[in-house]
């Protein structure tokens, strides 16, 4: 059974791309074949390494693929107005999922910036796509100052439409915590979905090798609030 996760952060910078990375690690790592999807990638000129290409570089033996790309270095809307061109609609972005399920076990699908930043036609969120697929949602958060407002406001307008989130994770975890970041991670901990996990600040400068290895034991809540096989599972009927 096929399954998919919508990956968005409390902002843009959080770590999404590198938390992607370790979830398809982790996954694979499980037994299962996993596909990484970026529906819209700004701020990356054609031919240049992009996030997708972050997370192959880490993780070889996963497969991913992208939508429309824009080079200038902001969200989605705005660059497609300087660019002269037209985001894909939130119909077009379903289409491609069937397909893209079809190839994998899981499909993680990485959104740009937060919750509600644009990404269609039509002003369209990762939030719509979540809700169309009816697929949960994994919010990459910070460690430090500003985390626990931008969390909750994110999981608020989470819950106000009617969608699941799967769990959080913190995108980057230092080395040498402090007062403010080890009890914000107990806040976290506490906001009634699984905190299912944190990476280490500089997880994306290991080996490829050494990343894999480690990536596993950054979720310690992983098999109980995202390996279900009923977590994360899709409609074909409403697709």
């Amino acid at each position: 059974m096929s399954r998919t996760f919508l990956i968005t952060g409390t902002d843009t910078g959080v770590g999404k791309t590198v938390v992607t990375a370790a979830l398809a690690a982790a996954f694979i790592a499980a037994g299962e074949r996993v596909h990484v999807h970026k529906p819209v990638q700004t701020g990356v000129a054609a031919g240049a390494a992009g996030d997708v290409a972050e997370v192959e570089r880490l993780v070889p033996h996963v497969s991913t693929s992208e939508g429309l790309r824009l080079t200038e270095p902001m969200a989605p809307v705005p660059a497609a107005r300087i660019e002269r061109v037209r985001l894909p609609s939130l119909t077009r972005q379903l289409e491609q999922l069937p397909a893209l399920r079809g190839a994998a076990d899981v499909l993680l699908v990485e959104g740009a910036g937060g919750l509600l930043v644009q990404l269609g036609g039509r002003g369209e969120t990762i939030a719509d796509l979540a809700a169309e697929a009816r697929a949960p949602l994994i919010v990459v958060t910070r460690a430090g100052l500003g985390t626990l407002n931008h969390t909750e406001l994110t999981l608020e307008a989470i819950a106000h439409r009617g969608l699941r989130a799967a769990g959080l994770v913190i995108g980057s975890w230092p080395a040498r915590p402090g007062v403010i970041e080890r009890t914000n991670r107990h806040h976290l901990a506490g906001l009634g979905v699984p905190l299912l996990g944190a990476l280490p600040a500089g997880a994306d400068g290991l080996a490829p090798s050494e990343f894999q290895r480690l990536a596993p034991g950054w979720f310690q809540d992983l098999p109980r609030a995202i390996a279900d096989p009923f977590l994360g599972q899709h409609d074909e009927g409403h697709l």
